[in-house]
């Protein structure tokens, strides 16, 4: 399913998107878009207010950062990955297999 144009994340850096009534955002880091959870999986906070440095996603809410590339979070801190999903781009648009998402309780 088309969830945003790819232009729009690109000027806006990080998009907030409801894909089957799961909130995600997708983001622009280094050149391609990244698709996550919404949530952070360490103490739930907000990551569409997160900033990026560096192909990380840095939590609003503590000093924890995930790796864009595999979800890895920061050494030391006891939490799953975040969880990324599988995009493709066609027409100027970025589409979300929405087989692959996941609610935040499993």
């Amino acid at each position: 399913m088309p969830v945003c144009g790819l232009s729009r994340l690109i000027s806006q850096t990080i998009v907030c998107v409801r894909v089957t009534g799961i909130d995600l955002i997708l983001i622009w880091s280094e050149g391609r878009a990244v698709p996550c959870e919404r949530m952070c999986p360490h103490e739930q906070a907000d990551l569409s207010l997160a900033h990026l440095s560096g192909g990380r996603l840095c939590c609003p809410l503590h000093a924890a950062s995930f790796d864009l590339r595999n979800g890895q979070i920061s050494y030391g801190w006891p939490s799953r990955p975040l969880r990324l999903y599988p995009i493709r781009i066609r027409d100027d648009q970025v589409w979300i297999d929405t087989g692959t998402i996941k609610s935040p309780t499993t």
